[in-house]
C-alpha cells in the first residue's frame, strides 16, 4: 500500500510499473506493423533481466503481458506513446526548446526523438529510477539527442524550485508531459502539479497528459481487495489513487490554456487497434482514459 513519503527503485512499487510499460513498447516494436518503435524499451528490459527479458523472447508464459489483457495493454501503450511523440514533435516545430518530462520513468524521448539544436530535456523522477536509466543506456553506449538534465525530486514536493535550480527558465515557452502519472498522485498532489506547470509555463507553452476519471468507489475497493487477497507481487490498484482533482481541460481552460481531449478508444481506432469490450478487464482498466493536450495563450 502507498504511504505519504514512500519511495522506490525501478523494480519496486510505482517504479515497477515503468517496466510493464517498457516491455509493452518492446513487444509493440516486434510486430510487423508497429504503431511506434522505441528501441530503448528492450534495452531497459534486458538490463533488468529475468522475466522482463524472457517475455521479449517468447518465454515467461504466465506473465500478465501474455494474457488477453496484456494484448490490449500493449496496444494502449503503443497508441499513447505515438500520441505524445507527435505532441512533442509539434511543439518543437514551433520553436519550443524547453521540455519537461514529469515522472520520466523509462521514457526514452530524450534519446530517440529528433530534437532541434538548443533543446534541453528536463527529466524529473525519483533518484534511483533516474540512476537506473542513465546507467542502462550508458552501458549500452547510447547518448541523448538533446541536452538532458536529471532533476531527482518527488513530485509531491517542491519540484518547481528543483527545476529552476537546474536551469529551467520560466520566461521562455516550454512543453510538458505527464504520461501515466496522475493516477499515482492523490488529488492534492494533482492540484500542486497543475499549479506548478501553470506557474512555470510562459505564453506559448504546451502541455500533454493522460488522465482517468475515477471509478465507482465500490468497484475500485473490490478490485483492491481482490488484488490484496491474491498474495502476489502483481499490484496496480494498491499503488494508485482513485481520485481526481479536476478534469485537466477544465482546470487549464479556466487559466488561459486552450485544451482538447481525445478519449483513448478514439485514439485506438484511429491507429487501427481494437477497443476492448467495456465489460472485460482491459475495458475496465482503460475505458475511462483520455489524452489531453493544451497550449497556453
Amino acid at each position: 500500500m502507498r504511504t505519504e513519503n514512500d519511495t522506490w527503485d525501478i523494480k519496486t512499487s510505482v517504479g515497477s510499473t515503468a517496466l510493464f510499460v517498457a516491455a509493452a513498447r518492446a513487444l509493440e516494436a516486434q510486430k510487423p506493423d508497429p504503431v511506434v518503435v522505441d528501441p530503448y524499451a528492450e534495452v531497459f528490459c534486458r538490463a533488468v533481466g529475468g522475466e522482463w527479458a524472457d517475455v521479449l523472447d517468447g518465454g515467461a508464459p504466465d506473465h500478465p503481458l501474455k494474457t488477453e489483457f496484456g494484448h490490449y495493454f500493449v496496444d494502449f501503450q503503443a497508441v499513447r506513446t505515438r500520441y505524445f511523440d507527435a505532441y512533442f514533435e509539434a511543439a518543437a516545430a514551433v520553436g519550443v526548446r524547453q521540455i519537461g518530462i514529469l515522472a520520466a520513468g523509462l521514457d526514452s524521448r530524450a534519446y530517440r526523438l529528433h530534437w532541434p539544436d538548443g533543446t534541453v530535456v528536463f527529466e524529473l523522477d525519483q533518484p534511483r529510477v533516474l540512476d537506473f536509466k542513465r546507467e542502462a543506456l550508458a552501458a549500452h553506449g547510447d547518448q541523448p539527442a538533446a541536452e538532458r538534465r536529471e532533476v531527482a525530486v518527488d513530485l509531491r514536493n517542491d519540484w518547481p524550485q528543483a527545476l529552476r535550480n537546474n536551469g529551467f527558465d520560466p520566461s521562455k515557452p516550454s512543453a510538458w508531459i505527464a504520461e501515466g502519472l496522475l493516477i499515482y498522485l492523490p488529488a492534492t498532489a494533482q492540484h500542486q502539479l497543475f499549479a506548478g506547470i501553470d506557474s512555470l509555463a510562459a505564453p506559448g507553452s504546451h502541455l500533454a497528459l493522460e488522465e482517468s476519471a475515477p471509478l465507482e468507489a465500490d468497484a475500485f475497493e473490490a478490485k483492491r481487495e481482490e488484488e490484496l487477497a491474491g498474495g502476489n507481487d502483481r499490484t496496480f490498484f494498491t499503488l494508485v489513487y482513485n481520485e481526481q482533482h479536476a478534469p485537466a481541460h477544465e482546470w487549464f481552460g479556466a487559466r488561459d490554456w486552450w485544451a482538447a481531449t481525445t478519449p483513448l478508444p478514439y485514439q485506438l481506432r484511429a491507429l487501427g487497434r481494437s477497443v476492448p469490450d467495456p465489460d472485460s478487464e482491459a475495458g475496465f482498466m482503460t475505458g475511462n482514459i483520455s489524452l489531453v493536450s493544451a497550449i497556453k495563450g
